[in-house]
């Protein structure tokens, strides 16, 4: 086990977590790097990609790095509330009710596939996810800390799956899409599956626990502390209030997404050893805070017009400070 003693370098820390989950997993830095700047401000990720490109690999890796319990959920149409969040088991013994936590009671719960599963079953994330806690029979439990959701969905396959409502997406810090690696890093991954790699032991790949919920905590402070100039915060709102008057969207950022945006450039200028936000930080991240966030119009759509690229096009036209 991680000691639970003051950690003296948080940067350094998150740094190695992503070093140690490299030995495993081949390319994808920008995916990680996404999953760690949502640790560190709380926040949850939702990873798009086809199956076979390592989504559910770099979170065990992930997991397995920062000592964190990791459970997966498989959402299907037939999942149920309860199989997600836990219920109460009546007990003939005792003749009283007791309850069975569900595997959302963990640190970083996996939602495979959670566009399979109707929209109530998605909904009992909605308050794990906003408050850290479920209720159950009228009782509220807190979930363990740090906890963080983490859902996949297929880009392709779009029969028998339920589109996340606004709501559910506005939960998600990031939305990370997972390409297919470069010829060089296939070449790798193969290298290493025919070197004996289990993609199911991550321990036995060599991968170890290099930090722990102190590390992540004491880095959380230090995010939590990086300085914005209001000039900075001036263009987060401005970006925001430009895709609100794109004719070419049905539905703009929010005053949340312009604050998790916000809150995602401070981790991302932690990461890459600053201590304040500059423009940089807020266009490196604007794209995966606000792609699930906006809404193509369906004559746009159809010109194969795409919410990336009108981002693209709001941060080229708004003005930059200096």
């Amino acid at each position: 086990m991680v000691t639970s003693q003051p950690v003296p370098d948080a940067r350094a820390a998150m740094h190695a977590v992503r070093t140690e989950v490299a030995k495993v997993v081949v390319g994808q830095e920008g995916t990680l790097s996404g999953l760690v700047a949502a640790l560190l401000v709380r926040g949850h990720v939702l990873l798009e990609g086809v199956p076979g490109v390592a989504k559910t690999l770099i979170v065990k890796a992930l997991a397995a790095s920062l000592d964190l319990d990791f459970r997966r959920v498989q959402f299907t149409p037939d999942l149920m509330p309860s199989d997600v969040i836990g219920q109460s088991i009546y007990q003939q013994r005792s003749g009283d009710f007791r309850f069975r936590a569900g595997p959302v009671f963990t640190n970083l719960l996996l939602a495979d596939e959670v566009n399979r599963t109707p929209p109530k079953t998605q909904s009992a994330l909605l308050e794990a996810m906003e408050e850290h806690q479920v209720s159950v029979d009228g009782e509220t439990r807190p979930l363990p800390a740090p906890f963080m959701v983490i859902a996949t969905q297929n880009p392709v396959e779009y029969e028998g799956t339920y589109p996340l409502p606004e709501a559910q997406l506005d939960r998600f810090l990031f939305k990370l899409v997972v390409g297919y690696p470069t010829a060089e890093q296939e070449l790798a991954v193969l290298a290493r599956h025919d070197e004996g790699l289990d993609p199911h032991d991550v321990g036995a790949a060599g991968v170890r626990a290099v930090a722990g919920p102190a590390a992540l905590e004491a880095g959380r402070v230090e995010v939590a502390a990086i300085r914005v100039d209001p000039a900075v915060q001036a263009y987060i709102v401005a970006l925001a209030r430009a895709t609100r008057d794109s004719p070419s969207l049905s539905l703009g950022v929010s005053p949340r997404g312009a604050s998790m945006l916000l809150h995602a450039s401070k981790a991302w200028a932690w990461l890459s050893g600053r201590d304040f936000v500059t423009p940089d930080e807020v266009k490196a991240v604007a794209k995966p805070a606000w792609r699930h966030r906006i809404q193509v119009r369906p004559e746009i759509e159809l010109e194969g017009v795409t919410a990336d690229g009108i981002l693209d096009g709001v941060l080229a036209t708004v003005p930059v400070p200096r």
